[in-house]
């Protein structure tokens, strides 16, 4: 039987054993570390900035959109049952200073309460600020002190082929770091989003790694992972991200306006 493959989004790490994340290309050498060529300087000092992010609450009903009803599927796994809190992906500091988050949308869509897992493992409570769902882009705020932020790049810059790295939480097993390049830019019509743009790639992403970083070899963020399209949890190898440049934009509006604001046509 023929199986159809579907675009799956990830709103929520679903518990898989025996999976493994791996490099589906071979990668350029960056630094010597031990005296082997390594990725590890670098992130070292990028993946504190991606967080994990779990909720209590939110949304669990499937809706009218085939990948919306498999963005709102949920885990069973607790990470506290006395709290009720559910994994529910991935999130990436642009700001330290005023501990300011951005994820996807549907990672926190009607959460009643969400927590944050940073890299030194503490479980912090997080504020929604806004989010706007017709680009799946959220922004969650912490109090406290956080690491340093990870660097903005420049996702018009992009080119097809360009070596990127996805960094997130898939699955429950801890933060994952997988690469691959570029495979395409301009990705739309795929009935994900109202608003399309996707930077299309093959590092490996999978439920959990919503709202997670895609980032170039200068550590910079260039997108926000947001699904994947494939059969199931398996990913052939075609991943999307919403472009950060898209992401600023509404995330700058959210910041300051606390929804996203858009031109319309009066007649």
């Amino acid at each position: 039987m023929r199986t159809l493959l579907k675009v799956i989004t990830f709103g929520l790490a679903l518990t898989a054993a025996g999976i493994t994340a791996h490099a589906s290309v071979p990668l350029p050498v960056l630094q010597q570390a031990t005296g082997a060529p390594s990725l590890a300087p670098l992130l070292k000092r990028i993946s504190p900035a991606v967080v994990r992010i779990a909720v209590r609450g939110g949304a669990n009903a499937a809706t009218s959109s085939s990948s919306k009803a498999q963005r709102a599927q949920r885990s069973t796994r607790d990470l506290g049952s006395d709290r009720g809190l559910r994994p529910a992906g991935s999130g990436v500091l642009i700001d330290a200073t005023e501990g300011i988050i951005v994820t996807n949308a549907h990672v926190v869509a009607g959460a009643d309460e969400i927590t944050i897992a940073d890299a030194n493992g503490r479980a912090l409570q997080a504020e929604l600020v806004g989010s706007d769902a017709r680009t799946d882009v959220a922004v969650i705020k912490v109090r406290e002190k956080m690491p340093e932020a990870i660097p903005i790049g420049n996702s018009d810059r992009l080119e097809v082929g360009d070596f990127v790295l996805a960094i997130g939480n898939p699955f429950v097993v801890g933060q994952t770091v997988t690469s691959g390049i570029v495979s395409a830019l301009h990705r739309n019509k795929l009935g994900i989003e109202d608003y399309e743009d996707f930077i299309q790639t093959d590092a490996a992403i999978y439920p959990g790694n919503s709202g997670g970083a895609l980032v170039n070899l200068r550590g910079e963020l260039i997108g926000i992972n947001t699904a994947f399209l494939g059969a199931g949890n398996t990913n052939p190898g075609m991943g999307f991200a919403i472009p950060i440049n898209v992401v600023r934009s509404v995330a700058d509006q959210i910041i300051k306006n606390g929804e996203a604001r858009r031109g319309q046509l009066m007649f």
